[in-house]
């Protein structure tokens, strides 16, 4: 009996781990900052290519709300896809033309959006209407590897496209640089349907626990081996290790119904929640003071009456991080009013300074808690949201050691990798 119950557990359990089949193929459009200062993008976009054949692929759009990203990367390895692609059309029917690709890379906004989320449309932002737009049963599924900038930007431009579009966006560090066009999509939008993952896809390429037969740091000497010219370039990043952390958005739209955040996939599971938490200062922050990582917070301050547009960015919130410092823009509102939004991505003690050219400006430091548990408490200033808001699933047991949510998603590692490992096999 004991024997008959053992193996029943290890078929439940072999059961569990198999990809589901996806009922219908989804139409996606990526917005990237690819070519930035994260070279995981390039990572994530060769995975993407190598299993194009599984999406309707509708835009591929540049959106480097921080670096240096532009379409030209985009375009790059789509060229690298096109001298493997007949190679892989040996094994596997349904890969998009290259060309089909190029037609739909798009420009998007270079740099952030001002204080009120948007500014003017991007040939990124009309392709997303454009897209958004069609005539079509199926949602488009709109994968945020970057800032938001170029959706808030559409979204403004053409409010009804709400209904029709259906988001997963890796934020983390990326709401630190989109923390403007986050705050708006938010308050305007808040019956949009949209996965915020903010902590759970670090668990694709954490070691903080080893669970894995297959890890990423080895994976390019066993299994990808310079293989084609996508798996020689792949060497570039990371010097072939694997991190790609906007992955976990195509591996959501590759296993089981992603209709349903709740359900176990490779791309995460996750909870509803009714409120984004925003808290608001009017002054330098102690101590005292704390907020859940990835928290919008905004610092009002009284200062000079200025001669300058509204919405100009005219002073700086500085914090230091590693050998550097980096600069968060804020703007004047009018009026005497100042105003700066910030997203801190992790449990930390930050300290920042604000500076400014303007004569008589409230000038100081000051330093803000920041806690491990996403969205943490209510606040009476905190969005709130409808009923399709999805973001990482906070039970202790599913923390990846530090990392919110991240078992969700790194218990289904060496699927995934063995999985891809047969796709760099089509290319040795």
């Amino acid at each position: 009996m004991k024997t008959l119950l053992l193996l029943l557990s290890v078929f439940c359990c072999m059961a569990a781990a198999a990809q589901q089949p996806v009922p219908v193929k989804p139409r996606v459009l990526i917005s990237t900052d690819i070519g930035g200062t994260d070279p995981d993008d390039n990572q994530s976009i060769t995975h993407f290519l190598m299993y194009a054949h599984l999406f309707h692929t509708e835009g591929l759009v540049s959106s480097p709300s921080y670096g240096a990203g532009n379409k030209s990367e985009l375009l790059r390895m789509i060229d690298l896809y096109e001298k493997d692609l007949p190679k892989l059309q040996k094994h596997q029917k349904g890969y998009p033309a290259p060309d089909e690709l190029r037609a739909v890379c798009k420009q998007g906004r270079l740099g952030a959006a001002p204080y009120k989320g948007y500014l003017t449309a991007t040939e990124g932002s009309d392709w997303i209407i454009k897209c958004a737009r069609k005539k079509n049963t199926l949602p488009l599924w709109v994968l945020v590897w970057g800032g938001l900038d170029d959706l808030a930007q559409a979204l403004h431009d053409a409010p009804d496209i709400q209904k029709n579009i259906k988001v997963y966006w890796i934020g983390g560090p990326n709401k630190k640089w989109s923390a403007n066009s986050y705050a708006y999509i938010a308050e305007h939008f808040p019956n949009l349907w949209f996965i915020e993952v903010n902590a759970s896809y670090y668990g694709f390429f954490s070691n903080s626990t080893i669970l894995d037969s297959v890890q990423s740091s080895d994976y390019y000497g066993k299994y990808i081996k310079a293989a084609g010219h996508l798996g020689k370039d792949f060497k570039n990043y990371y010097g072939g290790e694997v991190k790609m952390g906007d992955t976990p958005s195509l591996l959501y739209l590759m296993d089981g119904d992603p209709n349903n955040p709740a359900r176990e996939s490779w791309g995460g599971s996750f909870s509803k929640f009714k409120h984004s938490p925003r808290v608001v200062y009017d002054r330098v922050t102690t101590l005292k003071d704390t907020a859940a990582f990835c928290t919008i917070v905004e610092f009002r301050l009284k200062g000079p009456e200025i001669e300058i547009p509204a919405d100009s960015a005219c002073f700086w919130m500085e914090t230091p991080y590693q050998k550097s410092t980096q600069k968060w823009a804020g703007y004047y509102l009018g009026n005497g009013q100042y105003a700066l939004k910030y997203a801190p991505k992790q449990a930390e003690t930050v300290a920042y300074k604000f500076t400014s050219a303007i004569p008589g400006f409230p000038a100081g430091s000051g330093k803000l808690v920041v806690t491990n548990s996403w969205p943490g408490k209510r606040n009476t200033t905190d969005y709130v949201l409808g009923d399709n808001w999805y973001t990482d699933r906070s039970e202790p047991e599913l923390y990846d050691g530090k990392i919110q949510g991240g078992k969700t998603i790194s218990r289904w590692r060496s699927d995934v990798l063995l999985d891809w490992a047969k796709y760099w096999s089509w290319l040795q």
